[in-house]
């Protein structure tokens, strides 16, 4: 089983958490002067890379806040893990996710 660093809870099993999809999708500053075609690309078109990928979790069976993450769409690992109201990080990242929250830990 995977764990995953919770900014907030540290390290839980993956069971504990939801995929919520990609992060830092902006709502359309005028969603009524979309056409459908506009419309259909904001709900269901994703990206959908191999590498590292934003995506948004929530913490659904601990502390039921969101977060976001950086994770390795290859290996699954986490390389990142931060507050969904920080700013969106590199997607060059390397650290693992555990020591990213045992940073954040350390500045509170």
């Amino acid at each position: 089983m995977q764990l995953i660093a919770c900014p907030w809870c540290g390290e839980r099993e993956e069971i504990e958490f939801h995929y919520g999809g990609q992060a830092h999708i902006a709502y359309p500053d005028d969603p009524y002067a979309l056409d459908d075609e506009q419309w259909a690309q904001y709900v269901f078109f994703r990206d959908n890379p191999k590498g590292p990928f934003a995506e948004r979790w929530v913490h659904s069976a601990g502390c039921r806040r969101w977060f976001n993450a950086l994770r390795d769409t290859v290996t699954h690992e986490f390389l990142s893990v931060h507050d969904n109201r920080a700013e969106r990080p590199s997607r060059t990242g390397t650290a693992p996710a555990a020591q990213h929250a045992e940073g954040q830990e350390a500045g509170r």
